[in-house]
């Protein structure tokens, strides 16, 4: 009997002998430890979270249970917090970071600057992105104007989370 058959009808004996691993959509209970942390403070700390949204540099991202280990950097934005199905989500105003989601059901991600998003005013935030556009329209140095164009990206996103609280 050739190499091939006897492995083919051995397959068809004991179907059980061989385990197929097959990745899946992640089931409503699963939980995600979320560790959020800033280079002072921890936010979270392998806290158990149902759902974790991010401000990927690629596009906004959910994360699940069972996601697919990933690094992301993450863009100024809203990082939503969702601690247990059918509670308000918990949602942060990021700077920018990485985001880094371990095979184990951990998610970490570090980011320089955040603040719940409901501390901010908007009209503080009108004010420093006009102030912002000032410098860059300005004759100040090419030092300034960088800094002032990160600000504007930043105000602008941080603007836009507001709106859509």
């Amino acid at each position: 009997m050739s190499a091939l058959r006897f492995l083919s009808s051995a397959a068809r004996r004991a179907p059980s002998a061989i385990s197929v691993s097959k990745r899946g959509y992640a089931a409503a209970a699963d939980k995600i430890k979320l560790s959020l942390v800033l280079p002072h403070q921890a936010i979270f700390t392998s806290t158990e979270v149902v759902q974790v949204n991010i401000p990927a540099a690629t596009g906004d991202m959910g994360i699940l249970a069972d996601h697919v280990p990933s690094i992301e950097p993450l863009r100024p934005g809203v990082v939503e917090v969702i601690e247990a199905t059918g509670e308000a989500p918990k949602k942060w105003f990021a700077s920018g970071g990485f985001a880094t989601v371990h095979p184990d059901n951990k998610l970490t991600i570090n980011v320089v600057e955040a603040a719940p998003l409901a501390d901010f005013s908007p009209e503080a935030i009108r004010a420093n992105l006009a102030e912002a556009e000032k410098v860059i329209a300005g004759n100040g140095s090419e030092a300034d104007k960088m800094e002032a164009e990160i600000e504007v990206e930043v105000y602008q996103a941080l603007q836009h989370a507001v709106a859509n609280k």
